[in-house]
């Protein structure tokens, strides 16, 4: 048996399913699990074990659930290899990366146990001096996660952490294109004797069993991290009943690089944002948009990276650019430049399989100029290593053409020396995060989009408030 032949996480032990999905290393295109899936049966299971555990875990004291979620941050740092070794393999990613994926998940819990203490009950003052009234912070019920395959661990992360502080039972549904690292945080869970039902980790192959888990008036909160299409999805299905969402989704990120910009940086940060991780970011840059006086010098530094940027999956060497997902998604990126050239773009570097790699889902670091609105790969969120750089002048509608996202607004970045221009257009772009001059995430920072991005926040305090309703308490006081 492969050590990466996992099993489902429910109601507190190791679970076979009703089926089984085959796991592709898109690197190698070799199948490195056969894992199970969950079933009508397996999901009512689940759901039944998160109602029935947040009775108890509800009401668990803050103290228990931050030595719970210790136990488990220690269980992770003792098996960080094992993790890392998982998402290596089951989504390709170069061995640097899959740093970020466990280090997010410590960090998460860490944060979220020390987190939790801070939430206090409000007190609100009475007009009439009649009354006392405070705000009281408490679970909102079961949660359900939907987590994307991008980042394996950093998404699970950032679900698991707030719930389990929180107080709220989650069951969590990785992709089932890279579920075994999550199936190994199952793993760890049970190790440490988690109480049942407070965590659970199922994958679903296809949408049937998904739609089962939405739609059950169990979960008092569906999370997902995704595209705004499955978002939409999600919010129908799961119309049956009153809940909360909180969601990440899709966008489109527009980058402004202005005369007075340090170019240097900025194709440093664009390159380092667009070629790591293949592209498969949901905050990477997809429309550059780049002064025409600085135009030739950017694009030539941009070029210069994106050719000596390195591609491939071996353990051992220096590489910044793995392979995508899947052949779908290397077909689609692929369309997705060659109309572009048909278009009229120029294509400057990539564009294909990179020299010498014949096995694998890679695209080599891929830059496109002479960008016009009319394309799809300005139109749509590209998910991959291409930067479509679009040039600017006084008599462009920048602002126009940088707010017009069918994507949602997620992050947009400006590169400038300018700092009233940088805050005039802060003002201006409608996107979640604006990143001036540099880029920044952490689990202490609020990571959300506006409109068809998303609702709700990853990472920081604010994630909490996703996981806690208030109940007002009332008490008349007695005259004097």
């Amino acid at each position: 048996m492969s050590m990466f032949e996992k099993k489902m996480y429910i109601a507190g032990e190791m679970s076979d399913g009703e089926g089984r999905v085959d796991v592709f290393n898109p690197a190698t295109e070799t199948c490195v699990a056969s894992v199970p899936t969950a079933g009508i049966a397996d999901a009512d299971r689940a759901l039944a074990a998160a109602k029935a555990a947040f009775k108890s875990w509800s009401r668990t004291s803050i103290t228990e659930r931050q030595e719970w979620m210790r136990k488990l941050r220690d269980a992770v740092i003792e098996n960080e290899e094992h993790l890392r070794d998982c998402i290596h393999h089951e989504m390709g990613k170069p061995w640097g990366g899959t740093q970020e994926d466990v280090d997010s998940l410590k960090n998460a819990l860490a944060f979220y146990a020390e987190e939790i203490a801070r939430v206090h009950d409000i007190s609100l003052p009475d007009r009439a001096g009649t009354h006392s009234h405070r705000l009281v912070h408490e679970p909102a019920g079961v949660a359900l996660a939907y987590l994307a395959w991008n980042f394996p661990l950093l998404n699970l992360a950032f679900k698991i952490a707030p719930a389990m502080a929180a107080g709220c039972p989650v069951i969590i549904r990785p992709s089932e294109q890279t579920p075994i690292s999550a199936y190994a945080v199952g793993e760890l869970c049970h190790q440490i004797g988690l109480p049942a039902g407070v965590v659970q980790i199922l994958c679903t192959d296809g949408y049937d069993v998904a739609d089962h888990l939405s739609a059950s008036p169990v979960p008092a909160l569906i999370t997902l991290i995704g595209s705004s299409r499955t978002g939409r999805h999600i919010m129908q299905t799961g119309a049956t009943s009153i809940k909360r969402y909180s969601m990440e989704l899709g966008g489109n990120a527009p980058v402004l690089v202005f005369p007075d910009a340090d170019l240097d940086l900025a194709a440093d940060i664009v390159c380092g944002v667009k070629f790591s991780n293949a592209g498969q970011i949901c905050v990477s840059p997809n429309r550059v948009f780049v002064h025409a006086d600085v135009l030739e010098a950017f694009t030539k530094r941009v070029v210069e990276k994106a050719v000596n940027a390195g591609v491939g999956w071996d353990k051992g060497a220096d590489i910044m650019t793995g392979p995508v997902i899947d052949q779908r998604a290397w077909t689609r990126l692929k369309r997705l430049v060659d109309d572009a050239v048909q278009d009229g773009a120029t294509l400057l570097a990539g564009g294909d399989r990179p020299q010498g790699l014949d096995t694998g889902h890679f695209l080599a670091p891929t830059v496109l100029s002479g960008i016009t609105e009319e394309m799809d790969v300005y139109r749509q969120e590209t998910f991959g290593p291409i930067i479509s750089i679009v040039p600017f002048d006084e008599h462009t509608e920048l602002e126009r053409m940088a707010n017009d996202c069918d994507e949602g607004g997620l992050t947009a970045y400006v590169f400038t020396a300018d700092l009233a221009r940088a805050e005039r257009w802060a003002d201006t772009l409608r996107y979640g995060e604006i990143q001036i001059n540099g880029v920044k995430y952490d689990i202490d920072l609020p990571h959300g989009g506006i409109g068809e991005s998303g609702i709700g926040h990853d990472c920081s305090y604010l994630a909490l408030r996703d996981y806690l309703v208030l109940k007002r308490i009332t008490r008349a006081v007695e005259a004097a």
